[in-house]
């Protein structure tokens, strides 16, 4: 079995309600090498996860004894299984893009499609930049409105109205209602 540290630590950490920053401070080990960690870009000394660990607090054996457990294919996700992908790691940019709400179902990395809680408070969008990226996206808003543009193409979606189209198209997303707007989204092959 190969074992996904960086994950694993990541995975740990969010469920702590820590940020890397704050998992620094506690554990004196540099942000930095905390980053290149979860990125699978170092790997840490048994010291350094030890240090690391203490602050979230979970033992080396915690740690690994439950990453043994997660390597099994996971079929079923309750909502606090979800993962929160960064709104600025998947392209999106702007004050108003940070507030957007990205929760992945699984490990997209593990399979040929993504599948996305999304939500947008209100006034939030995707960004002045238009996305744009290597895939086929649909989905389905469940509540609220959204502005959806495709290339030239500007629709208003309602509940129970849906959208799929070819992700190598410049769109944009944006709640111009006045409550949150949530769609339930699918992405293949998986591109955040």
């Amino acid at each position: 079995m190969i074992l996904d540290v960086g994950g694993r630590l990541r995975e740990v950490r969010e469920a702590a309600g820590l940020s890397q920053r704050e998992l620094a401070a506690r554990s004196g080990v540099a942000n930095g090498t905390i980053s290149l960690i979860e990125q699978n870009k170092t790997s840490p000394s048994v010291s350094s996860l030890k240090a690391i660990l203490e602050a979230i607090p979970l033992s080396l054996s915690e740690f690994f004894a439950a990453a043994e457990e997660a390597s099994a294919e996971q079929r079923f996700f309750t909502a606090t299984e979800f993962t929160e992908l960064s709104p600025a790691d998947v392209g999106m940019d702007g004050q108003t893009a940070r507030r957007v709400s990205l929760r992945q179902v699984g490990d997209a990395s593990r399979h040929t499609l993504q599948i996305l809680h999304e939500r947008y408070p209100p006034g939030t969008d995707t960004g002045s930049e238009m996305l744009s990226h290597e895939a086929e996206e649909g989905g389905v808003v469940i509540s609220g409105i959204i502005e959806i543009t495709v290339g030239n193409e500007v629709r208003v979606l309602n509940p129970g109205d849906g959208y799929l189209f070819d992700s190598r198209i410049p769109h944009r997303f944006r709640n111009i209602g006045a409550g949150d707007c949530v769609i339930v989204s699918a992405c293949t092959p998986p591109t955040f």
